[in-house]
């Protein structure tokens, strides 16, 4: 065996390096290194047949990319995550130093393992010696060999983090007879590593030393060093993590088969004599732990034999390394390491699932085809060749451990501290991966590799155990003696299978997944204690539901006359009843309270919070649950009820009979063709949906028939118009006149209005362009429609007297109202049906919006077709199955998407194809700087971007992409610390110092007062009680809201010199930000004197704005609604 990191690096890569090196240049590439400038290749060249290398790359692409631009995109992320020849230099430069100075090291006389005095006070051995007394000598002696191991030989250690293996092998002489018991190995480990710090510590070629646990296992720590930095760039260059570990043949194997006890009871729960006749436990984690160093240097080779001519197995483990780190599966105890994945891909070559003339992306691919299909918890895999009859058979292994992949040796198995949890976890990702690969229409290479995926966004509901050591308490519950004298003491990894398989069984129709996170134990210095078991933080658990189920009330149990009853009860404890069903039988059933459709939601709580009290005793303080708290901002009313989607019914079920009244009219001269919804009520995207109301007569003025706001009394609560579009049959009796027909609709609204009235009994007030009608508590805005009006509009005379058809303001904005809108909410409406909460995350979306002052600057047409994309378009994810997870992606759409060179297609009825796509992929690029900056495709409207024409402008959609981004950051990190502050509002209240002036408004005047993010404590009267059921009334005050005409007449009068924004959910300060532009000093002329005053510049006379003018007009403008105006003039001068 070579001695030095370099040798051993050259024996290992001899026969790879040039095979590696031919076969990725081909015949081809030899010229092209020689000279820069460009080559002139002779027409026998250029028109030469394609080498068969070339074929074979042609071939493969058309077979397995969709496009050539995936192949291109993997190719240039390899770049990027492979490591550069220079940086190799140095690393290796820096080993050999490591090398030369561990050898200097000096020995020390023997000691009991107990008297650690010899070593010096600046090092804390890194183990926790729990119980202490063991017995046993310890010495130390410089290492016999010094070994690379792991990626960094193989070629197959990606950036940003490189980290170099080596394996310091212990001499014999340190060790004794007994050393598999007791933990005296792993103490002796710990000690030589302790030593080994020491030294190394005073050297100046390091930046860092410091001690880690390998996987966070903390029977297994290692020592990291770091390079001295010079310059800032090289900052994280490499981690070079030193493995003690034995000679291979130390220890005889047959002792640490998953059968065999090394952990004596009375050693452990420290006794002075063992129990008569008590059996001892097996301890396979820990026989696994002593077995995994003595496998180090086999593994090696292993590896090392399969990365032999086969260029494409580097490639495919860098893809497949990128593809665990992005769903944050590779770090912590029991993770899906790049080591494991190494392991993974050798056996599926040793059992031909992979040939070694494969590309990156098909070893990425295999792969993921074989996780997807073969569940390791169930049929364990082994890489040893043969039946060899003294190794244990994959049954013992699986009696012993959750998920199985045995190693070369037949005795290590390599996925110990996986939980079944885990390795589902990834099989189900692998499983949506393929999905993602076989699907033409979404960027794969994007969505697998670029994109992360952490719990918040990924699971429906997430939530913290705040206090881990509350798991002690659960060990002495589900009495896990043996477990935890296996683990070394370690009560997180000992409770944590039986805690998820727990959660996974109370869940079982409800969750197709239940994943935690993995437990992770930062790096420490070398002279600080060891960390302890509960310095991993709170665990966090994610649950993924199946959307029919979640919400179900209730558990149905076995019949009561059954074995299994007996079972169920003791599952369920007090919560399990017994109940008749509707077919005579008598069953066991647990029936969970919920009224509300949020409450329902929250079901998996009550379940999870009651569990793990009942099994587990963790108390429900330590369970910090954030399922579902950015509901509270849609939350409707003062009462804590649901959060709107009842009221949404409501108004959608008195609507269905409005327009079955409406289709049945009586005495009509032209039917109804169609009744269509168009308020966002109907699709269930209204922040706060309408509630039935019916106003008291005294709080107001009266009219004729109807009542006016009341100028002493506080404004009238708000009453939203719900707008329906009637389609009135065609006849050639209609006008072809513009003017004439809209009086011919005038006199439709007359005679809808007489109608309703008299058959149906329904309150109505008609208009010219509308009927309100009053029903049931909502009002209903009815406007008539006519198929050819916008037709009509299009009519143009060109100045040759000649008759053309072309898009005009009027013709553009009728067929938006009558056509376009109508589909889209009956497309919505769709959406919800197969979708539940579609709706609670567009409302979120939209308030949110709201919340930032920018309702006015986005249409919520546009805010509803990106929600939708979330739901038609999820990859890498699944659709959302709560409006917290729908929200948080919301905002990372809105944050990451790029605008500027894409458009985002909104596939609604899945309408359009794959060439469809493409082809406004490519009108896209080609019409660019004329198209909106947020361009939105549907397949009703491909080409013209219609909900996003005239809004957001382009520094609108910068301000939301900022905002958005850092509301994400701030909402993931106060929901992902269940220790710190949860007030998730945070993110809904506006930063306000970025604007130039504040209108600050009179609460009493604002009718949505109550829809504020921050409610106020008392609210006044707004002259209205709920009450669907009043029939004669007089006609309340609809659709009046001062502020609203306020920013109107703002909007009107200054328009060229300020923006204004405005919370329209009950916000009580209008924002006003001035524009540059306005501000320029202009050419006096008396026309253009508006909010100007007159100065000398340079002796001539211009105009500049009027601040102090302008600032009185917005209070004179306001009078009664505005309570003060504050000018922040530090921000500009007057």
């Amino acid at each position: 065996m070579a001695s030095s990191p370099e040798v051993a690096e050259e024996a290992e890569q001899g026969p790879e390096a040039p095979a590696g090196g031919a076969v990725r240049r081909g015949k081809r590439a030899a010229p092209a290194a020689a000279a820069p400038q460009p080559a002139k290749l002779s027409r026998a060249e250029l028109y030469k047949p394609p080498t068969s290398e070339e074929l074979t790359q042609l071939k493969e692409t058309e077979d397995l990319f969709h496009s050539s631009l995936l192949r291109l995109q993997i190719e240039e992320l390899l770049k990027e995550v492979t490591l550069k020849e220079k940086k190799k230099k140095k690393i290796d430069a820096f080993l050999h130093e490591i090398n030369s100075l561990l050898r200097a090291i000096p020995e020390t006389p023997e000691t009991e393992l107990t008297d650690q005095a010899w070593l010096s006070k600046d090092v804390k051995v890194p183990f926790l010696q729990v119980p202490f007394n063991v017995k046993g000598k310890f010495r130390f002696v410089p290492p016999a060999e010094l070994k690379v191991v792991g990626s960094y030989l193989l070629g197959t250690c990606i950036r940003p983090e490189i980290n170099v293996d080596i394996a310091v092998t212990m001499p014999r002489e340190i060790f004794q007879d007994k050393d598999n018991l007791n933990q005296r190995y792993h103490r002796k480990r710990a000690l030589y590593l302790s030593h080994i710090a020491q030294h190394l510590s005073k050297e100046k070629l390091f930046g860092s030393v410091k001690f880690a646990y390998m996987n966070s296992n903390h029977l297994k720590p290692i020592l990291l060093l770091r390079p001295q930095v010079l310059t800032g760039k090289d900052e994280k260059i490499v981690t070079v993590r030193l493995h003690a570990c034995p000679y291979s043949d130390l220890f005889k194997p047959s002792r640490f088969f998953p059968t065999k006890n090394n952990v004596r009871t009375a050693w452990f729960m420290e006794q002075s004599t063992p129990k008569e006749g008590a059996t001892e436990p097996p301890t396979p984690h820990y026989n696994n732990s002593i077995l995994c160093d003595t496998v180090m240097l086999s593994h090696l080779h292993f590896l090392s034999n399969a990365a032999t001519d086969f260029p494409g197995m580097k490639d495919g483990l860098a893809l497949l390394k990128v593809w665990l780190n992005q769903r944050q599966l590779s770090k912590g105890l029991g993770c899906f390491s790049g080591f494991l994945v190494s392991m993974l891909v050798a056996y599926l070559l040793m059992k031909r699932k992979i040939v070694k003339m494969m590309s990156g992306y098909q070893v990425l691919r295999s792969t993921l085809q074989f996780l997807a299909t073969t569940d390791l918890s169930v049929t364990g895999i082994s890489l040893a060749k043969d039946a060899d009859p003294s190794v244990p058979v994959l049954d013992d292994f699986h009696q012993a451990f959750e998920v199985v992949f045995v190693d070369p040796s037949g005795l290590v198995n390599l996925c110990a501290d996986m939980t079944a949890s885990k390795y589902h976890q990834v099989q189900f990702e692998a499983k949506c991966s393929m999905e993602i690969l076989d699907d033409r229409m979404v960027d794969g290479f994007q969505v697998l590799l670029m994109t992360q995926k952490p719990m918040l966004r990924t699971f429906d509901h997430v939530f913290h155990l705040k206090h881990v050591s509350k798991l002690q308490s659960t060990c002495k519950k589900m009495q896990l003696l043996n477990e935890l004298m296996d683990q070394g003491g370690n009560y997180v990894a000992a409770a944590l299978p039986f805690i998820v398989s727990l959660l996974a069984r109370g869940l079982s129709q409800r969750a197709q997944l239940v994943a935690h996170s993995l437990p992770q134990v930062p790096e420490w210095p070398i002279d600080a204690e060891p960390p302890k078991h509960k310095d991993v933080g709170p665990l966090t658990f994610g649950l993924l539901f199946v959307p029919e189920f979640a919400a179900s009330m209730l558990e149905k149990g076995p019949q009561a006359d059954h074995p299994e009853a007996l079972e169920f009860r003791t599952f369920w404890g007090e919560k399990s009843e017994l109940r008749r069903f509707q077919d005579g039988s008598i069953c066991e059933a647990v029936v969970w309270e919920a009224s509300t459709a949020c409450q329902k939601r929250l079901i998996p709580e009550q379940i999870i919070r009651h569990l793990l009290k009942l099994h587990a005793d963790i108390p429900e303080s330590s369970i910090c649950y954030t399922g579902a708290l950015l509901e509270s901002v849609i939350r409707t009313g003062k009462e804590a009820g649901g959060t709107g989607e009842e009221a949404m019914v409501s108004v959608v079920c008195s609507y269905d009979d409005l327009s079955r009244k409406l289709w049945n009219l009586k005495e009509l001269p032209l039917t109804v063709t169609a009744v269509q919804g168009v308020h966002p009520a109907l699709r269930y995207t209204d922040v706060f949906p309408p509630i039935p109301m019916k106003p008291i007569y005294s709080f107001h003025n009266r009219s004729k028939h109807f009542l006016l706001p009341s100028g002493e009394k506080p404004c009238p609560a708000y009453i939203t118009p719900l707008r329906i579009i009637c389609h009135m049959e065609g006849s050639g009796q209609w006008p072809q006149d513009k003017g004439a027909i809209k009086r011919i609709k005038a006199a439709f609204h007359l005679q809808l209005a007489e109608l309703l009235r008299q058959q149906h009994q329904l309150v109505c007030r008609p208009a010219v362009t509308h009927t309100d009608v009053y029903k049931d508590g909502y009002v209903f805005r009815l406007q008539v429609a006519y198929h050819r009006e916008p037709l009509i509009l299009k009519e143009v005379v060109t100045p040759e007297g000649m008759w053309k058809y072309q898009d005009t303001e009027e013709s553009r904005q009728l067929e938006l109202e009558t056509l376009h809108l109508p589909y889209l909410t009956s497309s919505l409406h769709g959406l919800q049906q197969l979708h539940p909460v579609f709706g609670s995350t567009s409302r979120l979306a939209k308030r949110w919006i709201s919340a930032q002052l920018l309702s006015d600057s986005i249409s919520e047409e546009c805010v509803d077709l990106l929600v939708a994309f979330l739901f038609l378009h999820p990859a890498p994810f699944t659709p959302p199955s709560s409006p917290q997870v729908g929200f948080l992606r919301f905002l990372n759409l809105l944050a990451t998407f790029d605008w500027k060179n894409n458009p985002l297609i909104v596939n609604l009825n899945t309408g359009l194809t794959d060439s469809d796509c493409t082809e406004i992929k490519k009108k896209f690029i080609a019409a660019r700087t004329h198209l909106p900056v947020m361009f939105l495709a549907t397949p009703k409207d491909q080409w013209s971007s219609m909900w996003t024409r005239e809004r957001p402008s382009a520094q609108i959609l910068q301000r939301l992409v900022l905002l958005a981004s850092e509301s994400l950051r701030a909402l993931e990190e106060q929901l992902m610390d269940p220790l710190g502050n949860q007030d998730v509002k945070m993110v809904f209240r506006p930063p306000l110092d970025f604007y130039d002036v504040l209108i600050h408004l009179n609460p009493n005047q604002i009718p949505r007062l109550l829809e504020n993010v921050d409610r106020p404590v008392k609210s006044v009267s707004r002259g209205m009680v709920k009450n669907s059921s009043a029939m004669n009334i007089l006609f309340p005050v609809v659709d009046y809201d001062p502020v609203q005409l306020y920013l109107h007449e703002l909007r009107n009068a200054f328009d060229d010199l300020a923006l204004f924004f405005y919370d329209k959910h009950g916000g009580e300060v209008i924002a006003v930000l001035w524009k540059p532009l306005g501000f320029q000093p202009q050419h006096f002329k008396v026309s253009s004197m508006r909010g100007r005053k007159v100065t000398t510049l340079n002796n001539e006379l211009v105009c500049v704005p009027n601040v102090e003018a302008i600032l009185e007009d917005f209070e004179i403008l306001g009078e009664g609604l505005v309570k003060s105006v504050e000018a922040r003039t530090e921000k500009w001068t007057i």
